[in-house]
This record gives C-alpha cells, structure tokens and sequence, in this order.
C-alpha cells in the first residue's frame, strides 16, 4: 500500500488546502494521473498519483494538511477492475471517446455514460464556480459524465451565450462560502499593505494615439512576421523598464533599514484567472523586444487561466503593472504588490476633448495611475518616472534611444 504525502509546493509553505478531488475511494488511478487539486497561500497545484492502483482518500475538500502528511492511499498490488469500473482512468476514458464515432453500433459502451447519475452532476468546487458566475449548465468530461472545475474554465474561456445565465432567482437565500487558501493570503497581505506602508498614488494621463497609429500600421506585419499580436502591454512594458532606469528607487524595496535597488526589472503583469488575480513575472523585461514581451505575457496568462501557472513564475518581481481598463474602468488606486514599492494601473481608454497646440481636438486619453510607497520613493521620484512613461508612450520612438530625442542622438547632443 503507497502512501501519498503532500509534496513541498516551494519555500515558506508548510501547510496546503485541498481544493478539489478528481477521483473517489475505490477509483482505480494511473500512475501520473491528475488525482486532485490543491491550493497554497501563493498557487494552486496539481497532485498527480504516484503509481497505479485503487485509491482510499484520507483528506476531504477543504481540509488544511501540512506538507508531508498523507492525504491518500494507493493499493499498487490491485487488479484494475473489469467492466464499467475500467474506464475511471482518464487516459482511458479518451481513448473510448476517440474510438467511439467508428463503430456506430456499440450499444455497450454508450448506455453506462447516459445512464449514470452523476451524467452533467458538477463536483462541489465546479458548482461554486458555476453558481459564482451565474452558469446554469456545463457538459462534463470527469468520470462518469461529471462536470469538473476545470469543466467550468474551459466552457469560461470559450465564452457563454446569454440564455446561459441563470440570473436572480427572487429567494431570501443566502450562502455562506469558505475562502481558499490564496484568496484568505491575498486578503492578508493586501490589508498588511495598507497598515505597513506610506502608501500614496500619483495620476496622469496618456494621449494613445501615437500607440494605436503604430499599432494599426504595423499589427498585421508584426503578426505575420514575429508569430504574435502587437497590443498595448509591450508598449506600456517597456515604457516601464526605460523609467525605472532613470527612477531606481520606484524598482526598490525595503529591507529592514536599507533600500535593495535591482540592476534589472522583473515586471510583474497583473491577470484575472478563474482563481482570482494572479501575477507572473517577465524577467529581465528591459532586455526584451517588444516581441518578446508580448509572447511572454501571453504565455504566462494562459497559464495562469489554465491553472498551471508555477510558484517561482510569481516571485521576485521588482514593478507590477496592472490593466483594469480591460473591465471598463476609468480610474483606480491600486494596491502595491510587496515587497515592491510600487505599481502602474493602466485603464480604459476614451476619447475626450483636449486642447493640442491651441486648438481643441479629440484625443483617445488613458488616465494611468502610479501607487508608491512614500518611505521609499519621494514625490519628485514618483511624479517624475510617471511623467516618463507619459512621454515615451507618447513619443514611442524614444524606446528606441533611452528616452532621448532621436534627433538630439543623430546631432549627438
């Protein structure tokens, strides 16, 4: 008999919440199959069996364990069980999908999956879920016809018509629901924030139209030639890295009595995932063209949607950047993401009238807003790396020559 333990997630994490179990006692399991899900103060994981047999679980969902307990056992000297209980294994339950369109005529393997119970019967977690974002129906793909949490993602991601939300039902019910593991530590740090630093946010606002003419002109070559879509992040990304060379203090942090000034920017880009905000890092950023931002954001999202994003691709971020404007919003005070000492909100962008050169025109304007740490970053600092930004993306060509005129570099001034 194989006892499972929790696995160590990473470092300073000693104890993890199971979110979700895919299988049941008495499931046979494969060896690498995905048994459950299982959430940490930074992430949420995969536990995969580690051989194959009958399993007996010893945790339910929601309960804390610490790392190294043991959560199940695996009965490795167990026969897989013959007739309806074979296809419990994922790997085998595709292949019957798979065959299954061929030969029409194959009574016996179609009557089980309609007549069970559980046939579009959500788990616990994917019915949270479900009733969260007012989703009345998923088909599943769990053992069984059940509809799992990653079901509901999926379905999530793909988009639902509108006669697909359940809406108020008129009832004085209300629910009480268990906070997970890493939305109780977001809660935690957010409020330690508030408490712990001289939190103070400086506004400006940015005239896009020099991004978005770039932007119309070149999206399609830049597609076709470098494999990716050119959007608005990479620009704002790199404005970012090129401010904080000339405002090190703004890519600093406190530790203790003294200030740690990084050499590079590991910029933290704030994305919605089913499980809440999450925010992956693009290491070394200044290095990267505006290519390479773009493929690398787009990685880290579909991860982080897809909820395999890892721990160490969320830590160590020295700038975070975050884009309400995606859901509609004008303006914000974001929360600094610690240890960092500050963070860029982007918003949506609406055109507005405003005077250029004397005259007044219509502009498409992005009001930005930069929340800083005032222990660290005075308001000459912040103002002045805001101010930055503004000018680069108003002036994109400067990401070329540090921020210079590009006729002062061809004069040599």
């Amino acid at each position: 008999m194989l006892e499972m333990k929790v696995p160590s997630p990473g470092e300073s994490i000693s104890e993890v919440e199971i979110a979700e179990w895919l299988v049941e006692t008495g499931d046979w399991v494969e060896k690498d199959q995905t048994i459950a899900e299982v959430d940490s103060d930074k992430a949420t994981l995969e536990l995969p069996a580690e051989e194959s047999g009958i399993i007996t679980l010893k945790a339910e969902e929601g309960d804390t364990v610490a790392v190294g307990a043991v959560v199940c056992l695996i009965d490795t000297k167990a026969e897989r069980p013959a007739g309806s209980s074979a296809p419990k294994a994922e790997p085998k339950k595709e292949e019957k999908k798979e065959e299954a369109p061929a030969p029409n005529p194959n009574p016996v393997a179609a009557v089980p999956a309609k007549e069970t119970y559980a046939k579009d019967v959500p788990s616990v977690s994917a019915k949270k879920m479900m009733d969260e974002n007012g989703i009345s129906k998923v088909a599943g793909t769990g053992k069984d016809g059940r509809v799992m949490k990653q079901d509901v993602i999926a379905a999530m991601a793909a988009g639902f018509a509108t006669d697909n939300a359940s809406g108020w039902g008129g009832t004085r019910d209300k629910e009480r629901v268990k906070m997970s593991m890493l939305r109780r530590k977001v809660a935690e740090r957010l409020v330690a924030v508030k408490n712990e630093t001289a939190m103070l946010t400086t506004f400006n606002e940015v005239d896009m139209k020099p991004i978005m003419d770039i932007r119309n002109k070149y999206k399609l070559k830049f597609k076709e030639q470098l494999g990716t879509s050119l959007g608005f992040m990479s620009f704002f990304t790199k404005a970012v890295t090129e401010a904080l060379n000339h405002y090190p203090a703004v890519n600093g942090m406190i530790d203790g009595k003294e200030m740690i000034l990084h050499n590079y920017a590991d910029i933290g880009i704030a994305v919605s995932s089913p499980k809440g905000l999450m925010v992956p890092i693009v290491r070394n950023a200044e290095t990267m063209s505006l290519a390479e931002i773009e493929a690398e954001i787009k990685r880290l999202a579909i991860k982080a949607r897809d909820g395999k994003i890892s721990i160490d691709e969320m830590q160590g971020g020295t700038f975070t950047i975050t884009n309400g404007g995606v859901f509609g919003s004008m303006l914000s005070t974001p929360i600094i993401n610690p240890p960092q000492s500050a963070i860029l909100g982007m918003h949506n962008i609406v055109e507005r009238a405003v005077v250029v050169d004397g005259e007044i025109v219509v502009r498409p304007i992005m009001y930005v807003a930069l929340s800083y740490d005032h222990r660290i970053i005075d308001g000459k600092e912040s103002v002045g790396f805001l101010v930055k930004v503004k000018e680069m993306l108003e002036n994109p060509e400067r990401m070329l020559f540090g921020a210079k005129d590009p006729v002062e570099v061809l004069l040599g001034l």
